[in-house]
């Protein structure tokens, strides 16, 4: 009876230790399966990160190349708009000094016209320009009353108002025998407030409207020192001679000689 109590005890002890096996053996296979699915995952980020390691670092070697490229091309742009800058900067010092020397070439230029004029010269400029007495008129008109006015004043060396009187007669009578003198007059008063480029307009109109006018060649004359105070020499030489040429007989004459002998001595 006892061997029959032992015979079960043994066979169920041999069950119970062959589960017992087997439930570690199943146990051992999963966390086997589990590590080597951690493994895998591991081994998986460890790629992408390197991956991403490896791109990171390609774009950062990129985004040099990109930045060293740019900054030498903006540090060439730099030096090229210096250089350019240097440049301009000479060309206007040279273009400064050429105006400078040309203004005292013509400030010496006009100062050593006055002084030939001077010494050829024994009378200014004003006693054979200065308007003188019409030699058509009467005596008891508006007209003539109004253009000595203009006179008397011009005389006095009142260039303004005599420019004013002289420009009131020309549009109340601009039919006048009497206005190629008081256009002279007028011309003559623009010369005298240094108004030398509307003195020229005037005189011109004058020799244009009233070719055979006695007042043509003091209105050559006149031009032609307006001519010499702008520093137009050919176009003053050019008008003394024109002066010399058609008027022979001129008292005027002499002096334009002289004047365009002075011009013709510079050079």
């Amino acid at each position: 009876m006892m061997k029959n109590l032992i015979l079960p005890s043994v066979f169920l002890a041999t069950q119970l230790f062959s589960f017992s096996a087997h439930s570690a053996l199943f146990d051992d296979e999963e966390a086997r399966k589990k590590i080597l699915e951690v493994e895998k995952n591991v081994q998986s980020q460890n790629q992408a990160t390197q991956s991403a390691i490896r791109d990171l670092k390609q774009s950062n070697e990129q985004r040099d190349t990109i930045t060293k490229n740019g900054f030498a091309d903006m540090q060439m742009q730099i030096d090229v708009l210096k250089q350019e800058n240097a440049r301009l900067k000479g060309e206007l010092e040279v273009a400064n000094h050429k105006v400078e020397t040309t203004l005292q070439r013509q400030k010496d230029l006009y100062t050593d016209i006055d002084e030939r004029l001077r010494k050829l010269e024994s009378a200014p400029v004003a006693e054979t320009a200065t308007p003188t007495q019409p030699a058509v008129a009467e005596k008891n008109s508006q007209e003539f009353q109004l253009l000595e006015l203009a006179n008397g004043l011009s005389k006095e060396s009142k260039h303004k108002d005599a420019f004013n009187v002289y420009d009131k007669f020309l549009k109340d009578y601009p039919g006048s025998s009497l206005a190629p003198d008081a256009m002279y007059g007028l011309g003559y008063s623009q010369f005298a407030l240094k108004n030398y480029k509307s003195s020229i307009a005037t005189q011109q109109k004058l020799i244009d409207t009233y070719a055979d006018s006695p007042k043509v060649p003091d209105a050559i004359f006149n031009m032609a020192n307006s001519q010499i105070q702008l520093g137009l020499v050919p176009g003053a030489k050019k008008s003394l001679r024109d002066l010399i040429a058609k008027f022979p007989n001129s008292e005027l004459v002499p002096t334009a000689q002289k004047r365009l002998k002075a011009l013709e001595a510079i050079r």
